[in-house]
């Protein structure tokens, strides 16, 4: 049984992973693409972290934190979004401050300071993913 847990638990990680890896993946892209179309940075930011939530709450839903063939009632299906969009808003919020932060106040380049806030918002979203906004309790809390 613990055995079972602690694989799930390791496949969920690397799904998650990968699952971050295409998210990161289309931010970035998308952002660098409007920022070189002069689009301002803050705007780009936000428009770029909402194509890479979506695409992150389509996929971590569906296959990283998937509900293992139960039914999710429509309030459980509910709680989960509300819970993502509330998550997803805060580190929105943590985005553009850090961003504004190292151009504005540091004068880094745009894209040098998005990678670096990628690092930190990485490590928070996969923390608040697992055990805030995925977590429906049953199987999720057991291999917390």
């Amino acid at each position: 049984m613990f055995k079972t847990v602690r694989k799930r638990l390791i496949a969920q990680f690397i799904a998650f992973n990968i699952v971050g890896l295409l998210n990161t993946a289309v931010d970035f892209l998308l952002f660098t693409i409007l920022i070189w179309l002069g689009t301002y940075y803050l705007l780009a930011q936000v428009i770029a972290y909402g194509a890479g939530m979506i695409n992150s709450f389509v996929l971590n839903s569906r296959y990283t934190f998937g509900n293992d063939g139960r039914i999710a009632t429509k309030r459980q299906q509910l709680g989960m979004s509300v819970r993502f969009i509330a998550w997803n808003g805060i580190l929105l919020g943590i985005t553009l401050l850090l961003l504004a932060a190292l151009t504005e106040w540091w004068g880094m380049s745009e894209v040098i300071a998005k990678l670096i806030v990628t690092a930190v918002t990485v490590l928070l979203n996969f923390y608040g993913s697992k055990k805030w906004v995925f977590a429906s309790g049953g199987s999720q809390t057991e291999s917390s």
